[in-house]
């Protein structure tokens, strides 16, 4: 335990104090310092810089981003929304470019070439 008066630690049977001399009547309990928990959406933040890039993999971890904002107080919500429109339209528009491409391919005048 430790000394009300100054501090120091001293046996859990003591008396009195042996630095201070201070008379020990209850032993003072040292409070243990609470972890603190994670304040920061970081799965949301992730999400929104993936959605640029690896658009699945942004869509994914924005998804989950925005499930983990109500128990961290919201932090994070509205990256993990743009994160998910971000993703969706790049899909999109990936998904439209693929169609174009194919419509253009098979548009080409047949080639002896190519089918040798």
């Amino acid at each position: 335990m430790f000394c009300k008066h100054c501090g120091s630690q001293i046996d859990d049977d003591s008396v009195f104090c042996p630095r201070c001399g201070a008379v020990q009547t209850a032993p003072v309990q040292v409070q243990p310092v609470p972890v603190q928990q994670e304040t920061t959406n970081v799965l949301a933040i992730v999400g929104f810089v993936l959605s640029f890039f690896v658009t699945i993999a942004g869509l994914i971890c924005s998804i989950i981003g925005l499930k983990r904002a109500p128990q961290l107080g919201g932090k994070g919500r509205g990256l993990a929304i743009a994160g998910i429109i971000i993703s969706a339209v790049s899909m999109a528009l990936a998904f439209i470019l693929l169609i174009v491409l194919f419509a253009l391919y098979d548009s080409l005048p047949y080639n002896p070439f190519l089918y040798s």
